[in-house]
């Protein structure tokens, strides 16, 4: 089943996508990487779920990566004696530590570490940000502000701090559980809410296997400030708009979402842009112009991967709004001008001898028109390497590790088969040659790249590259 894209689509699972029928559907339409959303749901369902896609991977025989989204710490007041409060613009509001019912005067918050961050002139965004207060004087067991942006407020609303940075783990001791849950199952990517800072990403490294992928979800304003160095220890980024985009100021988000998207391909890192991406096909059957446009930016960016949230998780139409994001990817990448998009950001390659390989493979490919570049691979470093480039064709990696192959279904213009390992160089172009025409990306007569590593069968050695000519099925 080959996609015609090389951006890729993430969907989220949730009521509105639980039942396997439903999940083949959104494979069929698009869907290359599956969600868990630990944020919500039991493990029960989790691991129902994750049964239901290996399930549908089988029936394909297409490698499907499942990523788990871990919940991070989720910071909120307490709850009002009557449920609720209206707050007036200039009035007092005082936040107390603890858990007592508040009321107009004052709101319960039961985070010390926030008391602790706070100071005189931040600011506190309550509920999204649709209730903004100031802090006037501050203790470590209250604060005491002034209302800026009046609403109502009621029990248990999410709380965001801006340009402040909180003394609190990214990784919460729910997250704990779920992380152990999740390595259970056998997901291919953990994504790590709420990084402020790069010691964040070194504690989720201690948490699990050497081997296993961590995605780095940008949502706090404090990780751009260290940008560079939180992307450098993660395996793959996540612009993480909805809380991004509560602490940062709305003409800021999209600048923001530009400059981590241009560093993570700098680093030569899968980047994801996620939130809101066609929120308002939660209830209706196709999108709004300027969500549209907000999908084609991203591709023309040069992400690799465009997430889907509430949308296939609760909304009512989520084969529909796969659909339409599959057409949106589709059509920006035929454009005449993506090509030049995507390549302006081109990096050239690292001295080294696989860089070197993969940096003439796509130069080949374009010289003489190949249908395809074909990558031995089984660590998937060398997979990295060719979806850095952005060739103009296909990425085929063919790989012996299933748990590679189900990783590699986040990166840009990568299509994963898993087989055998090739046995020596007759094998190695047959194989390729055999494969990129079942595929469906090359047809008999067409020419494609074949790169791999000497000896065959050993991690980390891509130094050789075949030119080969697809001869029909026997």
């Amino acid at each position: 089943m080959r996609r015609h894209r090389s951006a890729k689509i993430v969907a989220t699972l949730g009521p509105s996508s639980t039942d396997e029928a439903t999940v083949r559907a959104l494979f069929e339409t698009g869907v290359d990487v599956f969600r868990l959303n630990f944020s919500h749901g039991s493990h029960a369902e989790h691991r129902a779920r994750h049964a239901v896609v290996r399930a549908v991977e089988d029936a394909a025989r297409r490698p499907i990566g499942i990523l788990a989204d871990l919940q991070g710490p989720k910071l909120r007041i307490g709850r009002f004696r009557k449920g609720e409060v209206a707050l007036v613009q200039g009035q007092r509001f005082t936040l107390v530590l603890g858990e007592t019912p508040g009321d107009e005067a004052q709101a319960p918050m039961p985070h010390p570490e926030i008391f602790a961050a706070l100071a005189p002139g931040a600011e506190v965004l309550l509920d999204d940000g649709k209730v903004r207060l100031r802090v006037a004087a501050c203790g470590p067991e209250h604060a005491e502000t002034v209302v800026v942006t009046p609403g109502v407020l009621s029990d248990r609303k999410g709380l965001n701090l801006p340009g402040v940075t909180l003394p609190i783990e990214a990784v919460t001791p729910k997250d704990r559980e779920d992380l152990a849950f999740a390595l259970e199952l056998g997901v291919d990517w953990v994504a790590l809410s709420f990084v402020q800072r790069p010691e964040d990403i070194r504690t989720a490294r201690r948490l699990v296997p050497e081997d296993m992928a961590i995605v780095a979800k940008l949502e706090k304003p404090a990780a751009l400030d260290c940008l560079e160095e939180v992307i450098a220890l993660s395996d793959a980024i996540m612009v993480a708009r909805g809380d991004l985009g509560v602490e940062l100021a709305p003409e800021e988000v999209p600048a923001a979402q530009k400059r981590i998207v241009r560093a993570a391909r700098e680093a030569g890192k899968p980047v994801v842009v996620a939130t809101q991406m066609l929120d308002s096909m939660m209830n209706a059957p196709s999108p709004t112009r300027a969500e549209a446009s907000d999908v084609a930016t991203a591709v023309y960016d040069g992400a690799d991967a465009l997430m889907l949230s509430g949308e296939s998780a609760a909304g009512r139409y989520p084969r529909e709004a796969v659909a339409m994001m599959n057409r949106i990817v589709e059509r920006v990448e035929r454009d005449p001008s993506y090509r030049r998009h995507v390549d302006w950001q081109q990096q050239d390659p690292e001295a080294t001898t696989a860089d070197a390989i993969t940096a003439a493979a796509r130069q080949v490919a374009e010289t003489l028109d190949a249908a395809a570049i074909v990558t031995y691979t089984s660590s998937g470093s060398t997979a990295l390497r060719a979806a850095r480039e952005r060739p103009p064709v296909p990425i085929l990696v063919l790989t012996p590790d299933r748990d590679t192959a189900r990783r590699l279904a986040l990166l840009w213009g990568v299509h994963c088969v898993h087989t055998d390992d090739a046995t020596g160089f007759t094998d190695m172009v047959e194989k390729a040659c055999a494969q990129a025409l079942a595929a469906g990306h090359a047809a008999p007569g067409e020419r494609i790249v074949i790169t791999a590593g000497v000896p065959f069968g050993t991690p980390g050695t891509t130094n050789a590259l075949r030119i080969a000519r697809v001869r029909p099925a026997e």
